[in-house]
């Protein structure tokens, strides 16, 4: 096993507004496998990707930037609030589901989205239109009072990424946002996407093993680099 550690390069865009989500000395590995060690990173306004091939620890730093997963060592900060002295408050900065999760399996997307708007202040409320536009464009409308188990996984993910783009959050972090879904729904979360990276006061860091289509980037991530 061979215990080089990489350094994830960051390619800056040529513009970065300020940051927002702020990585200083992360460091994290699995037993036998070094994924970061004392790495820094500035995340700014509009769609950042990590970029990484199977195993590259995409999923993982997700995990870590969330404060679902504990680093060995470093800080993690959010417009002045650190995860390991106010981990609450950084919650409600920072939209994160498991796509894999079956911990809601037995409610229904609307409880989902009741239970989550309880934690992000700005989650978009139930009347307002533009969660009605989102719901149709993921072609959720019809499953929104069905068990979470009974839908596919292509419509399970679809919940995550509805509320991921209605919780309106500081951060969003999205792992490979476009598995499972059809042409038209991949389509939509693009569109979705090329409006987030327009935002000048929230971050949406995603994850996937290639590029994001014709979305606007603001920095890339590589982890295969």
């Amino acid at each position: 096993m061979h215990m080089h550690m990489h350094m994830p390069l960051v390619v800056e865009s040529a513009n970065p507004q300020g940051t927002l989500l702020q990585v200083e000395g992360l460091t994290f590995f699995y037993p036998q496998r070094p994924l970061f060690n004392g790495w820094s990173a500035r995340i700014g306004p509009g769609v950042t990707l990590v970029l990484g091939g199977d195993g590259a620890g995409k999923t993982t730093l997700l995990r870590l930037l969330a404060g679902d997963l504990a680093a060995q060592a470093g800080s993690l900060e959010i417009q002045g609030v650190l995860l390991a002295a106010q981990p609450q408050a950084y919650r409600q900065h920072i939209y994160w589901a498991d796509p894999q999760t079956q911990v809601f399996d037995a409610i229904t997307p609307l409880q989902y989205f009741h239970q989550v708007r309880q934690i992000y202040p700005g989650f978009l409320p139930p009347d307002a239109p533009q969660l009605a536009v989102l719901l149709a464009g993921l072609s959720l409308t019809e499953h929104l009072h069905k068990p979470l188990y009974r839908l596919s996984t292509g419509s399970k993910r679809k919940v995550w990424l509805a509320a991921a783009f209605a919780a309106e959050a500081t951060v969003t972090l999205l792992d490979d946002p476009f598995a499972a879904l059809d042409k038209p729904s991949i389509r939509f979360v693009q569109q979705q996407l090329t409006c987030m990276a327009k935002e000048s006061e929230r971050a949406c860091v995603v994850a996937h093993y290639e590029s994001l289509g014709d979305v606007p980037l603001a920095q890339v991530i590589d982890l295969d680099a």
